[in-house]
């Protein structure tokens, strides 16, 4: 029988299956991994520490991937894809102004959990394109959130859908230089910030988190 007949082919899919099947086991296991290195320790990683990580050879992990930036893109894309879905959650909140906050508040925890999104964000180094991906992705569902929140007087109307990322930036600051002291401290200021973004408010918000100390301080700073 020819090895290209139709019974040939038949008769040897049932081998190939299982290796498509385990590649693409591989494939997974390499993305959760490099999911948990780049937020643990950044993006300064080789593609052999996240084959380590996730147990698998190197060289699976380069037929998967042909370098770490393809693994990096791949990763972010489904980190850009998890906050547009936030930002959609967010517009089906009841209240506008929880819309808004829910929005700010888990965009500011995935900043802080994310060593990796905080490099590529606060770190024009680490990609400016990835950076303008995300923030294009980003763009249409913030902005119906903040729309719908100023519609309802809720929110400052003279805010802006490119005050948002700026915000992150700054929340993410706190987070870089806080981390190892606070790791939750910017939620301490995005309480002032959400209170300043209120277009009417009766008394200033309880804020979540205490002040650093001067030693705090000092270690934050350094």
């Amino acid at each position: 029988m020819s090895p290209t007949s139709p019974a040939a082919a038949t008769e040897d899919s049932p081998r190939r299956r299982p290796l498509r099947a385990d590649a693409e086991r591989n494939r997974q296991r390499i993305l959760a991994a490099a999911r948990e290195v780049f937020a643990e320790r950044g993006l300064d990683v080789t593609l052999d520490d996240i084959a380590r990580h996730a147990g698998v050879g190197v060289g699976t992990a380069y037929r998967r991937f042909a370098n770490r930036e393809e693994l990096i893109d791949a990763v972010f894309d489904d980190g850009a894809r998890e906050l547009v879905e936030i930002a959609e959650q967010a517009l089906a909140r009841e209240d506008p102004w929880d819309g808004l906050t829910d929005l700010f508040t888990a965009a500011g925890q995935h900043l802080a959990d994310n060593r990796g999104l905080r490099q590529i964000l606060l770190e024009r180094g680490q990609g400016a394109s990835r950076s303008d991906g995300l923030r294009e992705r980003l763009t249409p569902a913030v902005s119906a959130v903040m729309e719908r929140a100023q519609r309802s007087g809720q929110l400052r109307d003279d805010m802006e859908v490119t005050d948002f990322p700026l915000i992150q930036l700054m929340l993410g600051t706190v987070t870089l230089h806080s981390h190892a002291v606070d790791p939750q401290l910017w939620r301490r200021y995005l309480t002032v910030v959400l209170d300043g973004l209120r277009h009417d408010r009766d008394r200033p918000t309880p804020l979540p988190r205490p002040a650093l100390g001067e030693r705090e301080f000092d270690r934050a700073m350094r």
